[in-house]
Parts: structure tokens; sequence; C-alpha cells
């Protein structure tokens, strides 16, 4: 970037010191030839003056005019050359179709330009008509543009090299210039506060900073996950070695086969469960397959999914209940049954012997705590021990858990909820959790109210 913004500047530089240099020419040049006519238009008013008003014709006196620089030519009406103080006038044709004596004759004056390309100069004339009706011309040579360009073409070249040379370190001071701020911020990636020399820079330094902080973030939580995957893993699979060497080395009973017997299977489905929890989380992290979006009946997909978790409701001795009113929502079938799973599973795994689970869908009528009229919501509410306040900021991280010693009992993962999150995330509602210990756990789902209903 910094090489290519440099060049950038070098060309800028040439192509406006090119442009400069041939712009003054032509300026130079217009300013040139506006000057020599100028100047001529003196010396035949300042000519006219002196002699042609008397109206005598006096050939000696153009003798004096032989070694001058300037041409003089005098023209009869009808175009005959009467003098010339350069030429033999007998050589000289008629001179009734120059543009300049034409011109003079018409309207009292003319003056051309016309160009030499062996001689590589112009000439000027001027023409003015005298009282007497003939034509006065004055001309004189001057090198051409391109003659006065190649004379002076070591010094532009000089000029040229010298502006390059400038050009350059200018171009490599604002490189430096410009690109400061960007370096500084690399610098300070992790400062919090926006340093930019540039009011402009601020939202993309802000925009930088989010970003590099949200991957720092993702490193940090994605080694937590992998530490806690790694603990997670090895309780199971250490009691499952465990039962298995003592019954390889024979110091196990006949019953205490069957007791083992049931540790290993219970092992193998608790890292069952976790191995496919992990895998579903993963899904959801990072699949960028877009949810297959249909309109279902929230309260039939809660009844089906109730209707799965009665037996481990009645082992938990748990009532489990649907109740609200049929609402439409636009969702993708297998997570929102994924969805209400997790969240009556927890109730069902951290309630109380005797406690309920109570599942209700409603459509909001009114607007309560910003929500909008139209919506749907889902609530799980539960009897079971309730989670303290400290913890509420917590429980949909991944393997947090308010009672870790009931979580394992239960066979949770501590995963549910984190993947209730990023369900809930995925179907674009929101998630509200309402709880008191002791008392039990509202969690609320809030979803977007159904188009096209």
């Amino acid at each position: 970037m910094k090489k290519r913004i440099n060049r950038l500047f070098v060309i800028i530089s040439v192509v406006a010191i090119v442009l400069s240099i041939g712009l003054v020419a032509a300026v130079y040049h217009s300013l040139f030839r506006k000057q020599m006519m100028s100047d001529l238009k003196e010396y035949a008013d300042l000519l006219k003056e002196l002699r042609w008003d008397e109206g005598a014709e006096e050939p000696e006196y153009f003798e004096t005019m032989k070694d001058m620089e300037i041409r003089l030519t005098l023209v009869s009406p009808g175009g005959e050359v009467l003098y010339d103080n350069k030429a033999d006038i007998t050589q000289l044709k008629n001179h009734l179709d120059r543009p300049e004596i034409r011109e003079a004759l018409n309207s009292g004056e003319g003056q051309t330009v016309r160009n030499s390309e062996t001689l590589a100069s112009n000439t000027f004339y001027y023409a003015l008509r005298l009282e007497d009706g003939s034509v006065l011309r004055v001309a004189r040579n001057a090198d051409s543009m391109v003659s006065m360009f190649t004379s002076v073409f070591p010094t532009i070249l000089w000029i040229f090299a010298a502006l390059i040379l400038l050009s350059l370190g200018l171009a490599h001071f604002l490189t430096e210039k410009l690109l400061y701020p960007i370096s500084k911020m690399a610098e300070n990636m992790d400062s919090e506060i926006s340093t930019a020399d540039y009011e402009e820079l601020i939202p993309f330094i802000n925009t930088i900073q989010k970003q590099h902080q949200d991957i720092i973030k993702n490193a940090r939580m994605r080694q937590e996950f992998t530490a806690n995957v790694s603990h997670e893993l090895k309780t199971p699979l250490t009691s499952i070695s465990g039962y298995a060497e003592l019954i390889e080395t024979g110091m196990a009973s006949e019953t205490d086969i069957v007791r083992f017997a049931h540790g290993i299977r219970s092992s193998a489905d608790r890292l069952l469960t976790l191995i496919n929890d992990i895998i579903r989380l993963s899904e959801l992290d990072g699949s960028e397959k877009e949810p297959v979006f249909e309109l279902l009946n929230l309260r039939e997909v809660a009844e089906s999914c109730a209707e799965n978790l009665r037996r481990n409701a009645e082992k938990s001795e748990v009532t489990l209940k649907v109740c609200g009113e049929d609402c439409r929502v636009q969702g993708d079938r297998q997570m929102v049954e994924e969805l209400i799973y997790n969240l009556c599973d927890n109730a069902i795994r951290y309630n109380n012997a005797g406690g309920s689970v109570t599942v209700s869908t409603n459509i909001c009528k009114s607007p309560e705590e910003g929500r909008k009229v139209g919506s749907v919501i889902l609530s799980v509410q539960d009897t079971g021990i309730g989670i303290p306040k400290e913890h509420q900021d917590r429980i949909f991280e991944r393997f947090y858990r308010v009672d870790k010693s009931r979580s394992k009992s239960t066979g949770g993962t501590g995963l549910g909820l984190a993947i209730v999150k990023h369900i809930v995330e995925k179907l674009g509602a929101t998630i509200e959790l309402e709880s008191e210990p002791g008392r039990g756990t509202e969690i609320r789902v809030i979803f977007p109210e159904a188009k096209g209903i």
C-alpha cells in the first residue's frame, strides 16, 4: 500500500509538471505573439506619422531603413509592390492575394503570421492602409515555438529533473504523513480510545478495534471451550477406563460387574450426549447455511416436544404441561423443536420432586416492556431450584453451571442453554430470563410477528 501511494504521488507530480511546462510555454507564446503584433502596429503608426501623411513619394527616405530588422513593404491599391527594404521589387509578384493586404484594403488594417518549417521561424505581418489607398506593411521574423523550446530544452530538462527530485521527496514525506495514523492505530490496537489525526478515520478505527477485540474474545472463548471440552470428556472416559480395568483384572465380583456395567453405560451415555451437544454447537457456530424458514404452529411443536419428554418428567416426578393459544411463527422446524426441547429438558433436570414445568404460547396484544404487538411469546416456567442473581448473566455461556454437582448427577452437559442462545439468534428472536432461588425460573423467547398470515 505504501509503495502504491508513493508511486501514485510521483505519477501525479510528473503529469502536473509536464502539463505546467506545456501550459506555461503555450501562454508565453500567446503573449509573445500579441506583443509582436503590438510592436509592429506601433512601428506602422509611427512610420505613417513620419512620412506618408505628406502624400509625396521620397524613395530616398526608404534607403535609411534597409539595415533595419523590420521589413517594410509599400503596396499600391492594386497589389503592386512599390517598395521593399529587403527585396528587389522587380522580382516580387502582385501582393493582392496576401491575406493581410486584402484585410487592410477592406477594413483599414490587417495582420497574419506565416510559418516557415524550413527556417523553423514565424513571420509576423501587420498591414495599415494609408490615406492615398496604398498599404504599408511591416513584418518581422521570430523563432517558432518549436525552435524556442528546442533552444531552452537543456534548461527545461534541468528544471524538470530538479522538480522530479523534489516531487520524490515530497511524495515520500506525504506518504509517511498519510499512513502514520494507521501505523499508530496498529500499534495501539488494544486501546479502547480512538486516536486519529483525521476525523474521517475514527469510524474506521472504531470498526477495526471492535473486530480486533472480537477476534481476541473469540480466541479466548475457543481456548476456554477446548479446555472445558477436554475436562468434560476426561471425566466419563476415566470412569469407563476405571470400571473396565477392575473387570479386566478380575477384581470385581459378579454383583460388582453388573454395577460396573451400569456405570460404564451411564458414562458412555453421558459421553455421547456431550459429544452430540459439542457437534451441534459447532454446527451452529460455523454453519453458513441459512435456516429453512416455514410457517409453524408453535403450540403444536411445544406439545410434540412435551410428549417426547413426558417419560423423563415422570422419572423426575415433575409435572409437564402445555397451555396457551395457537401461535404462528416463521422458523426452522428442527431448530424450534431443539429450542423447546432443551428449555424443557433443562427445566425438568433442575426441578424438585413434585415440581412442575409449564410451557405456554401467547401472542402479545399490548406493548409490554418494549415488546411489539403481534409478537409471539414462548414461555417455559418451572418450580425448580432457581438461579441466583449473580449467575443469571452467565448461564447461557458454554459449560457454565450454577450447581456443578447437581448438573453432573442429572447428566447435564452445560451446553443446553448455549445451544438455545445460538438458535434464538439464528431465528431472529430474543430471550428473557426471570428467576429467583427456591421459587423457580421462567425463560421467555419472543418471536417476531409472522408475516403473511
